[in-house]
């Protein structure tokens, strides 16, 4: 694939989730629900990836390897902001309104959705930077999912522990993917190295 076409789906990737971020971020507020505030966390990180990858795919590799390295470090945000809110959560456990956890959410599934297909050109590309914006479009569909659930609970049982209990999932799926990256990078770095390495021995 060619880098104007990488370039081309990731930043419309960017502005879609740029635009969302607004809808959950104000949602979140609206409602009270912590894993509305963690899942635009998300947006907004996604937003920086996509535009972190359409500036990096023309550069060199070891500027490439460095980008890699932030991106991991971008992931970790809502991570952290998932951790910050449930914390909140759990200290005033008021349960959020169901009909707007679960709208707010079927709404982010389906641009979520929309940027999984468009992203899933880049999984081959074989580098950390492609893995990371893979893997935030794929995490962000499954949080949405289970944001989708908790709003289907809370309408049988009204409490908070629902929300609690995804806006904790997703701060270890956003561990999880952070790890990876940061792992798929150090490859990278690593598979240059021993290029250059077996150049010094011949």
């Amino acid at each position: 694939m060619g880098a104007q076409k990488i370039r081309r789906a990731v930043l419309i990737v960017a502005l879609l989730n740029l635009a969302y971020f607004f809808v959950e971020f104000f949602g979140a507020l609206a409602i009270g629900s912590a894993s509305l505030f963690a899942d635009s966390a998300d947006f907004l990180e996604d937003t920086a990836i996509n535009l972190l990858v359409f500036f990096a795919v023309a550069w060199p590799a070891a500027r490439r390897r460095t980008a890699g390295s932030v991106l991991a470090a971008l992931i970790l945000i809502p991570a952290i902001a998932a951790i910050v809110t449930v914390v909140a959560k759990i200290m005033n456990p008021v349960a959020p309104s169901p009909q707007g956890l679960t709208g707010i959410a079927l709404g982010a599934l389906v641009v979520n959705v929309i940027c999984a297909v468009l992203l899933m050109q880049l999984r081959d590309e074989g580098s950390s930077l492609a893995t990371g914006a893979w893997l935030a479009a794929r995490n962000d569909a499954l949080a949405n999912m289970l944001i989708i659930a908790a709003g289907l609970l809370t309408f049988v049982w009204e409490t908070a522990w629902f929300d609690i209990v995804v806006g904790a999932i997703i701060a270890v799926i956003n561990l999880s993917a952070a790890k990876e990256v940061w792992e798929a990078s150090r490859e990278e770095h690593d598979s240059v190295e021993e290029a250059f390495a077996d150049m010094d021995e011949d």
